[in-house]
């Protein structure tokens, strides 16, 4: 396959919650993260696609096979007073990695970033993951500085 051919990008809908659910696990099993994955359909449908979704999805396909997805919500810097896009999730099958599909994905994200006015689009990434060097070779920097911070489970639950 060469690079960038046949490559679709769509929103998902309702009816793709399957395959956001199998490409969620499979991210989780490359992060070594699968006993974290507690989502299933249900989850998925209602808070993504149900009376006040949280986030959005964006499926790539060739010849209308998915073959990747990407999760984002907004966000809001104070500093700037504008909008931005937090991509919570990146994920391409194997056989489809190096070809363009991530790139489109993210182009994809960009486009819609900037028709809202959004100024920075953001993520996070594990440090050996080997996207990074994709990511730096698109322009984007890590932010050294920053450290991302979670409470959650027990502790969210005693905190509040």
């Amino acid at each position: 396959m060469k690079k960038n051919s046949n490559i679709c990008i769509r929103q998902a809908t309702s009816k793709d919650v399957t395959i956001i659910l199998k490409f969620i696990r499979e991210l989780a099993e490359f992060e070594k993260l699968s006993h974290l994955v507690e989502a299933n359909e249900r989850k998925l449908k209602s808070t993504l696609f149900g009376k006040k979704p949280v986030a959005k999805v964006l499926i790539a396909e060739i010849k209308n096979k998915p073959i990747g997805f990407l999760l984002y919500f907004y966000n809001y810097s104070t500093f700037i007073g504008r909008p931005g896009i937090y991509i919570e999730d990146l994920y391409v099958n194997p056989e489809y990695r190096k070809k363009g599909v991530g790139r489109a994905l993210m182009k994809h994200c960009g486009k819609i970033a900037k028709e809202l006015g959004c100024k920075r689009v953001e993520w996070t990434a594990l440090t050996w993951n080997p996207a990074r060097k994709f990511y730096e070779k698109i322009g984007a920097q890590p932010l050294n500085d920053w450290l991302l911070y979670r409470l959650s489970g027990k502790k969210l639950k005693e905190f509040c």
